[in-house]
């Protein structure tokens, strides 16, 4: 029987060799999309054949069926295709001497392993393509088929080839090792790959869900290797909180080759924009893993030409425009044939009476058929065991779980204790972080002065270190994982550990108390010394939101320790600056609660941790909780302390936001007007906290209407903030933003608009485009330009502004209600007359269930209502609710005030066209005055309410006062605004002018 390949020497076999078919193993996927294409490019007809080997079927039948397949077969040698049924060496050395010897010239090979293959194989002749470039890889593989080898032009079509299976994609990170135990699951990957790839694009998203412990992740890092000559970029992303995934993917952006500075909103959004762009990479594709809460990152989920693959216990992703696919537990064939491989000394039967004990589940069985392999326990005796369980309590786990489990893992420990102990003790530590990935380098880095004794040797000895964790890896236990640095501060670099939820949880529940006790208090340790302490620093955010979803599992809360509870305030502090406002207030409710039991109320650091949570939870809306909790604390502190005490003024402070969220704007200012000066004389003029209370004092300025004084103030801020902190941080950020509204307010649009157009772009690169903080200067400069008269541009900004709002925050805060009350007003005047009604009911309904009864904001959205209705012809309903706002505004804030001078305007109007000509100029005459008075002669309210009251002596007939104040408002607006400016041309071609209500939000 010779090895030899002989030509082919009749006209039909050389007619017939035109097509090839490739028979591969399913893992050697990559292997065969590539020299497919490479026949294909050369005129070759190309049949893909996935070989399969069912144990039932012999295996000289199934190669007589290969040899009957089109043209000539060209098989893929490799160790995968040789073991799949599994299939011993004897076996195939047997078949293939049987079926392919006497006939060798049917078949042609190429080798893609270095592994140990039957010693038949031989007859194949296989031309070796391992551990050498494509070029020769190529001139192999056709000679093997006995055809010209000449080298191929680029293709005509400008079609992307897949790439040599041996060279990576161009980006490549943090995906897991490929599993070389993968067994089965053919149909699920390929249809996953054909419902990515036939998506339209932006729309390439699929979910992969099902129940803990059914081989997700091992799914999708199995879709990765398979598919991966077809992506430029490969990016996995550990997916379970917001804020490791913000993170993670923000960690993609010099991997693209990026341009963009240290900051952590700037990476973010760098990458999203690239991808959505596909500029520089078109082909990516991003695995979001362990994702069971979509609500915490639908919003952030990429759109563009690649790819999204998700895993998931939640099938909710399909609401969220993604595809679907359900993983079930192994079918029985698929469990035989891994246990089979994972465990070779058991039979068939074996294997099949395991999998029906552990129900197909393939982490179960992943685990116990790597420690029953390397023990002399036989599986009737290890079923026995399970059924009659061992001498311990049998933990409680989640009712996903199988019942076989809690037994299972309880003997596997035991066997883990036998061999190496210290595994045992790492696995333990590693379940007071959350589950999925562990980063176990902070147990290293941290100090290692009084730690338990058991603990030392494991933490301190490097050797014993690695035998745990390669312990822990061998069984199955937990995956190894390498996170890489990305070189800016805050970055993180080593190891982690992935530890799955189910052995989590029975591993956390299964341990001695006095283990429990100091274990944890070990990794809170670790935790506290990993806090980089600088929460307001966009460049260490990173950290933050690593640390930040160990808490709960490290049980932080109950620790004494100063630098834990150090770390509690620090992480809220970051949650708040990030925007993460649901979720701090949810840890801020927390921790209040625990450390008035352990600390006792009066404790310092309770009023640090009152004042956190206060800001997270006015950040949310909640303004009388936070009011009756701040003014608590301000009157304990007052009592106690004084009211120079600096907790005292902190709370005091807070309280003054309170009451602006209330409406209460006089008892606001009058507590600033106080603050700041008391701030001044005891810190200083430069003081943050000082600078904290003047920004706050004008901003109260601005809610009372008296623009020019906060304006005045708002600079002074802005100055002194970029001269003690930075340009870029933050604070002098918002700074600037408050300025660029106080110029806008006064008429100054063009001022504005620039100073906020660069405003955005810098909050943008340090914060990242869904920071709410953004987001307002977004919304800011979208009400510039229209003021300006880009209407178009102003449009398309603040519909995305509210989009991301509402992603961001929800549809009930109050910034977000604040971009849906502009929205609503240009879709009045530019846009969807339909649509601006439907969002300004919804905007009341929302306020009036938020807010208290007489507050300025409802008065404001039922003014704004009013003139929708008067665009649908609805007058009378229109009169009537705006007489109703006018009067509430008026008792609100004050008769002065511009809120209720813009009322007073919209009133004339609907006075007017409902016939009520003389109370319309009377109106409007009172509000010239009354705007003069407060605002000036040529601000834009007072403008307005001219050229309104021009109107109105028309509807007298009393032409020539009319043309005298029109007159004069021309002038005035042609001196201010300009000549071709919008409002100047709408006002000279005598269209009446209407107020936009304008929340300002705290």
């Amino acid at each position: 029987m010779s090895g030899t390949r002989r030509p082919v020497g009749s006209a039909e076999r050389r007619a017939a060799r035109q097509t090839v078919t490739i028979s591969f193993a399913g893992f050697n996927r990559a292997w065969a999309a590539w020299i497919g294409d490479r026949l294909e490019r050369r005129g070759l007809r190309v049949v893909y054949l996935r070989w399969d080997a069912p144990p039932e079927v012999p295996l000289a039948d199934l190669l007589r069926g290969l040899s009957l397949a089109e043209g000539r077969v060209l098989i893929l040698v490799s160790d995968w295709y040789f073991k799949l049924g599994p299939r011993t060496h004897e076996e195939w050395n047997a078949a293939l001497g049987e079926v392919v010897a006497p006939d060798p010239s049917r078949f042609a090979a190429v080798s893609v392993t270095t592994a140990p293959i039957p010693a038949a194989a031989a007859v194949l002749a296989p031309a070796d393509l391992v551990n050498i470039g494509p070029d020769e890889a190529e001139r192999r593989l056709v000679e093997r088929l006995d055809l010209p080898f000449e080298p191929l032009p680029e293709a005509a079509d400008g079609r992307r080839a897949p790439r040599f299976p041996s060279a990576m994609p161009e980006v490549w990170g943090n995906v897991p090792r490929r599993n070389t135990r993968f067994t089965g699951r053919e149909p699920l990957l390929n249809d996953a790959y054909h419902l990515l790839h036939g998506s339209e694009p932006g729309a390439g998203v699929l979910a992969l869900y099902g129940m803990s412990g059914v081989g997700k992740t091992q799914l999708a890092a199995e879709y990765v290797y398979r598919f991966s000559s077809e992506y430029d970029v490969v990016w996995w992303i550990n997916a379970e909180k917001r804020v490791s995934y913000r993170r993670q993917l923000a960690e993609l952006a010099p991997k693209l080759g990026l341009s963009t500075g240290a900051e952590y909103g700037e990476r973010l959004r760098a990458v999203r924009d690239a991808l959505r762009r596909g500029e520089p990479f078109s082909r990516w594709l991003l695995i979001l893993d362990g994702a069971d809460d979509p609500d915490q990152i639908w919003d952030l989920v990429p759109t563009g030409p690649g790819h999204v693959l998700i895993t998931s216990r939640n099938p909710q992703w399909g609401e969220h425009n993604s595809q679907l696919m359900q993983v079930p537990v192994y079918a029985r064939d698929e469990s035989v044939a891994f246990i089979r491989r994972r465990a070779p000394r058991l039979s068939e039967p074996d294997a099949d009476q395991l999998a029906e004990a552990l129900e197909d589940l393939p982490l179960l069985l992943d685990q116990t058929a790597g420690w029953l392999n390397d023990s002399d326990l036989s599986v009737e005796d290890y079923i026995a065991l399970l059924e009659g369980g061992i001498d311990q309590d049998v933990v409680k786990v989640s009712a996903d779980f199988p019942v076989a489990f809690q037994t299972a893992w309880s003997i596997l420990l035991n066997k883990l204790r036998e061999t190496v102990p210290e595994s045992v003790d790492l696995l333990r530590l590693c379940t007071f972080f959350a589950p999925g990935f562990v980063p176990v380098r902070l147990l290293k880095d941290m100090p290692h002065d009084d730690l338990p004794e058991q603990l030392t040797g494991l933490l301190e000895d490097p050797l014993l270190w690695n035998r745990a964790i390669n312990q822990l890896r061998q069984y199955s236990v937990v995956r190894l994982e390498s996170h890489e640095s990305t070189g800016e501060p805050g970055s993180t670099s080593g190891e982690s550990l992935y530890l799955h939820r189910m052995v989590h949880q029975i591993v956390r529940n299964d341990m001695p108390e006095q283990e429990r006790r100091e274990f944890i208090e070990v990794v809170r340790r670790a935790l506290a010394a990993a806090d980089p302490g600088r929460a307001t620093d966009t460049r260490l955010w990173d950290t933050y939101a690593e640390l930040v979803p160990h808490l709960k599992h490290a049980d932080v809360l109950k620790s004494q320790d100063t630098k834990v509870q150090r770390l509690v305030l620090n992480c809220l502090r970051y949650m708040y600056f990030a925007g993460e406002y649901s979720s701090g207030v949810k840890l801020g409710e927390r921790a209040l609660r625990a450390w008035r039991t352990t600390l006792g109320e009066d404790h310092p650091r309770i009023w640090e941790l009152t004042y956190h949570y206060a800001n997270l939870l006015r950040s949310s809306g909640d303004y009388e909780r936070t009011e009756a909790l701040e003014r608590q604390a301000a009157d304990h502190l007052r009592r106690e302390r004084g009211d120079r005490d600096l907790d005292y003024l902190r709370a005091v402070n807070g309280l003054g936001a309170d009451l602006w969220g209330l409406g209460r704007y006089d008892e606001a200012l009058e507590i600033y007007q106080w603050l700041y000066p008391t701030y001044r004389d005891l810190l200083g003029e430069e003081d943050s906290r000082t600078l904290n209370a003047l920004n706050n004092l004008g901003f109260g300025h601005r809610l009372l209407g008296h623009y020019q004084q906060a304006l005045e103030i708002d600079e002074k801020t802005l100055e002194s903030r970029r001269r003690l902190l930075k340009a870029r941080h933050p604070w002098a950020l918002m700074s600037e933003i408050s300025y660029a509204i106080g110029l806008r307010l006064l008429g100054r649009y063009t001022e504005a608009e620039s100073i906020q157009a660069k405003n955005v772009r810098e909050c943008r690169l340090v914060l990242g485009s869904d920071n709410p903080q953004t987001l307002r200067s977004e919304h800011n400069l979208a009400l510039c330009r229209l003021r300006v008269g880009d209407r178009t541009a102003a449009g398309a900004l603040l519909t995305r502004v509210l989009e991301r709002y509402e992603r961001k925050l929800g549809d009930r805060q109050a910034e977000t209600l604040a971009a849906a009350v502009s929205q609503s007003c240009f879709a009045r005047e530019h846009g969807d007359i339909d649509q601006a009604r439907e969002t300004s009911e919804s905007i009341i309904a929302r306020y009036e269930a938020q807010l208290i009864a007489g507050h300025p904001f409802i008065a404001g959205a039922r003014a704004n209502h009013a003139l929708i209705l008067r665009s649908v012809g609805e007058r009378d309903h229109a009169h009537v609710l705006i007489e109703q706002a006018l009067a509430e505004m008026s008792t609100a804030v004050g008769e002065n005030h511009p809120y209720t001078l813009g009322c007073a305007i919209n009133a004339s109007a609907l006075r007017n066209l409902v016939g009520d000509t003389e109370g319309a100029a009377e109106l409007s005459r009172q509000t010239v005055t009354r705007a003069t008075e407060t605002l000036g002669r040529t601000h834009p309210l007072t403008l307005s309410a001219r050229v309104a009251h021009a109107a109105d002596l028309r509807g007298l007939r009393d032409v020539q006062q009319a043309e005298k104040v029109e007159q004069g408002a021309l002038s005035d607006l042609e001196s201010t605004l300009g000549k071709q400016h919008v409002h100047t041309i709408s006002a000279r071609s005598r269209n009446r002018p209407y107020w936009d209500f304008e929340p300002q939000a705290t």
